[in-house]
């Protein structure tokens, strides 16, 4: 067997192997002696079929056989020889010349990148640090009320905060466009759930005033035939309802799970949670810091093969979580995350590699028993999740992704970075610019 190796583009190799052509048909000859023994063919004994019927018969197929069983284990001795390590299984293009006396065949694939880690002297990561306070303890309660809030309606016109019903009918250019109007529609001023105008125009109203609103859609608005293009909006107020929020009572606090009504015990508990969140939210920035710096500091020339992997499976976990059905997302919208996933996956493998990492089995436990506190049965979960070996290792590559963590921590210049409550629980979310 002569192996001769070539560099594509990146990663990605072509080995080109010739095998040898006597051991090939030595072994379709012996084959065929073989299958002489048994075959069956019309007009013919059993094993007494001429070998010359045999050989113009099964020939071909034999020595198909004979070359791909090769392939397979010349390409595997091939790999082992050179010390590759291939992503994804190979494009093989045979090469057979019969009379010339010639088989082989070229590989084509890519291999896993080198990955030397870069130091990560004098970097710096930003760990942040916060604290649960009397006034974010106040904001969450009055968040809980405003949670079970009901309405009544308002003798004034209508403010911030008030929930309105509506009718309307948005024109362009004269005409009625699809998706403009509405009636009976239920808006709470306030929550930015409409084109930048609309709620504004609407604040001082009353119940059965109507108004005309002259405003424009954003540039960046999601049906490209309305962006940018003047609107105009006939709004009637249909009704305005102004928020009765609960008072903090027995009644309110048993809706939270505190039976006896105890409201020192409601707030004590939606502190314990709070600051509970709080500690999962520290710690997951300062994790997505130090990946950060990982992803940074380490330029890694990725494997197409891991990528589009990746990506595939992005999408797929999209597709579930938008309720599954036939609806197929591109995969190059994935492509930002995906790089920056199989980057950390080879980063992190290769420190845990260096530094020869294994997972804390008590950090494991204590992570499964954490999970498994929920449900009714929790020993029942623990054994089930030690029974079985993939989803024992989901958590123990959590493990180690929390030993690395540390590990850099202790090696790079941490900087403290005081955040608020609010800051690490409810980063501001984009306005949602509907019609």
């Amino acid at each position: 067997m002569q192996v001769s190796v070539e560099a594509g583009e990146g990663l990605e190799r072509r080995m080109k192997i010739d095998l040898p052509f006597e051991q090939i048909q030595t072994e379709v000859e012996k084959r065929l002696q073989q299958l002489a023994r048994t075959a069956r063919l019309p007009g013919f004994r059993p094993g007494k079929v001429p070998m010359k019927v045999l050989r113009k018969r099964y020939s071909d197929h034999v020595q198909q056989e004979v070359f791909s069983e090769l392939v397979q284990s010349s390409f595997m001795e091939a790999l082992s020889e050179q010390d590759f390590r291939p992503v994804g299984a190979p494009t093989i293009d045979p090469e057979i010349d019969v009379e010339g006396e010639k088989f082989g065949f070229t590989a084509t694939f890519e291999v896993m990148p080198e990955v030397e880690l870069a130091s990560l002297d004098g970097k710096v990561v930003k760990k942040p640090v916060s604290e649960v306070t009397d006034a974010d303890l106040e904001a969450m309660i009055e968040r809980l009320r405003d949670q079970r809030k009901t309405w009544e309606a308002a003798e004034r016109p209508c403010q911030t905060g008030d929930k309105l019903t509506i009718s309307f009918t948005g024109t362009l250019d004269g005409e009625a466009f699809e998706g403009g109007s509405s009636e009976g529609f239920e808006i709470e001023l306030g929550t930015s759930r409409m084109i930048p105008g609309f709620e504004d125009g609407l604040i001082g109203a009353s119940a059965g005033e109507q108004r005309t609103l002259d405003l424009s859609f954003p540039e960046s608005y999601q049906a490209e035939h309305l962006a940018g293009k003047p609107v105009r909006f006939e709004v009637t107020v249909d009704a305005v309802e102004e928020p009765k929020l609960p008072e903090i009572d027995a009644d309110f606090v048993k809706g939270f799970g505190v039976e006896d009504g105890d409201i020192e015990r409601f707030r004590s508990d939606v502190r314990g949670n709070m600051e509970r969140e709080l500690k999962q939210r520290l710690t997951a920035r300062t994790k997505e810091s130090v990946m950060d710096l990982l992803v940074e500091s380490n330029a890694i020339d990725l494997p197409k093969a891991l990528l589009e992997s990746e990506m595939k499976s992005m999408a797929e976990q999209m597709r579930n979580a938008l309720g599954g059905g036939k609806m197929e997302l591109p995969h190059h919208l994935f492509e930002s995350g995906a790089r920056r996933r199989v980057a950390l996956g080879l980063i992190l493998g290769q420190i845990v590699k260096d530094r020869g990492l294994t997972a804390d089995p008590d950090r494991v436990r204590q992570a499964i028993e954490q999970m498994a506190a929920s449900y009714e049965d929790p020993q029942a979960v623990v054994n089930y999740y030690y029974g079985n070996k993939e989803m024992l290792s989901s958590f123990e590559s959590l493990a180690l992704e929390e030993q690395v963590v540390e590990l850099i921590l202790e090696e790079v210049a941490v900087e403290e970075e005081n955040l608020t409550f609010e800051e690490l629980t409810n980063p501001p979310a984009p306005s949602s610019e509907a019609a």
